[in-house]
């Protein structure tokens, strides 16, 4: 063991919330380091998250496009085919090129890196155990908790990321399975569900409530719903996976009624649980310094981030709010500036949501349904992409923007978009809200022709029933 080193800062967790927390606290002057035992930094978001699960989208979709739907652009081809393991490879290259990139930017910023597993000691001093053997204890005047999130079990189905897989062994199947179940109708399973729709898998979607993505806008989920139908996914709604049988060839999944009734059997050649994910905080010995944790096991922390420990903060999927990597990294900003004397602020009303599937799926503030449940009267305002001249140009013209303004005051209190960029098309709305923005004020924002964008504008004018193109 060597000499006990001390930092002003110590994150433990090497993801989006923690990396970005140790340079911003680096920037300001804060001697940092930062403990991470897989190895290898960005957390499950690059290593097995969002980044490969990404560059699958893309590669599947590029495939998909070049078998199924060049042919109306009158380009033709034939003998196209899949190589999967190079798709693979592709997508292994994109996040070790990644990760390196985030170790360079902590020598840049003069961040100290450990390899290992971290845990309390007491309020201020974190045992390393290093993933090269031997352990450094380390000395924190401040310490932030950015552990991340990992996937939600269900009894009686057991991964084993071969057959039975979690969204990990999702990204490394090492053949298209033939019959592919996907348990949970959220964003997880939807964009993996439709990698391997689209690479040949038979797709069902199995999903406890009575539609998917249930906290989506209602119509927006509708109609996400029918397009992935059409692009060859099936769903079994309002249904529960009670349990699994492995011994033969075909996994067999036992199903029934979500409220009840005769059960039934499944059977499919690989499964995805996709049910949700539940904050990461094994080994970290919170008990050793008596940090309190609330529902879901999440740690409780107050407007500055601070745990009951007042010296230990939290940030990213271990805390309340969306599990999504941008809402970890603006939190990562903000804590480092308020340990360093500054002051930040975070609205969770204003952290956008996507789903990468083709088209996209983007929201960003209230659906109607949370509109109508709170007595809010608003205005609706839509336009659909058929009628955008870009979206036909281009051959994307399913989906919508939905835009909500406040009935009284003009402003947006949310928005929703299904269609081609939506995931890009939605941080003009994110803006918009940020400034307090109305639809009139969008109404009136030039957007250049022909392009996407005008389907924003073109809500927008809708909210006052003055549409242009439609």
């Amino acid at each position: 063991m060597s000499d006990t080193q001390s930092f002003d800062v110590v994150i433990i967790g090497g993801g989006p919330g923690g990396y970005i927390a140790a340079i911003r606290a680096a920037q300001l002057g804060l001697k940092t380091a930062c403990v991470e035992k897989r190895g290898a930094l960005g957390g499950t978001c690059l290593n097995v998250g969002c980044i490969p699960s990404k560059a699958l989208l893309q590669s599947s979709e590029l495939y998909a496009e070049t078998k199924h739907g060049l042919e109306e652009h009158g380009v033709k081809l034939s003998g196209v085919e899949l190589d999967l393991a190079a798709m693979m490879t592709r997508k292994g290259k994109v996040v070790s090129q990644l990760t390196g990139g985030i170790e360079g930017l902590f020598k840049k910023n003069k961040v100290t890196y450990f390899k290992g597993a971290g845990r309390f000691v007491d309020a201020t001093t974190i045992e390393v155990a290093l993933n090269d053997g031997g352990t450094e204890t380390i000395k924190a005047r401040e310490t932030i908790i950015a552990t991340g999130s990992t996937h939600v079990d269900l009894p009686g189905v057991e991964i084993d990321e071969k057959r039975i897989v979690s969204s990990t062994g999702a990204l490394e199947f090492e053949k298209v399975p033939g019959r592919l179940v996907v348990i949970g109708g959220g964003v997880i399973g939807l964009e993996l569900g439709s990698v391997w729709s689209r690479l040949g898998s038979a797709v069902t979607v199995v999903e406890f409530m009575d539609r998917i993505t249930p906290e989506m806008d209602g119509e927006v989920s509708k109609q996400f719903q029918r397009i992935l139908g059409r692009q060859g996914l099936k769903f079994r709604l309002s249904t529960k996976v009670t349990g699994a049988d492995t011994s033969g060839e075909a996994i067999r999944l036992t199903v029934e009624p979500a409220k009840g009734g005769d059960a039934e059997t499944i059977e499919a050649d690989a499964v995805l649980v996709a049910i949700g994910r539940k904050p990461y905080t094994e080994g970290l010995g919170l008990e050793a310094v008596g940090i309190e944790t609330g529902p879901r096991g999440r740690i409780e922390v107050d407007d500055h981030f601070r745990t009951n420990v007042p010296n230990i903060r939290a940030i990213g999927d271990v805390i309340k709010g969306p599990m999504l990597a941008h809402k970890a990294e603006e939190e990562g900003v903000i804590v480092a500036e308020m340990i360093a004397g500054q002051s930040g602020h975070i609205d969770y009303n204003l952290i956008p949501g996507v789903i990468y599937t083709w088209p996209e799926v983007a929201s960003v503030g209230r659906t109607e349904e949370q509109l109508k449940a709170d007595g809010i009267a608003y205005k609706p305002g839509k336009f659909p992409f058929s009628a955008n001249s870009r979206a036909r140009a281009v051959g994307e013209t399913d989906g919508f923007v939905k835009i909500l303004a406040d009935a009284e005051t003009d402003r947006i209190l949310g928005a929703h978009i299904i269609g081609p960029d939506a995931g890009t098309l939605i941080s003009e709305l994110v803006l918009a809200m940020e400034f307090k923005a109305s639809a009139e004020d969008i109404a009136r924002t030039s957007h250049a022709h022909p392009t996407l964008e005008e389907a924003v504008k073109e809500a927008a004018l809708a909210v006052d029933g003055r549409t242009l193109n439609m």
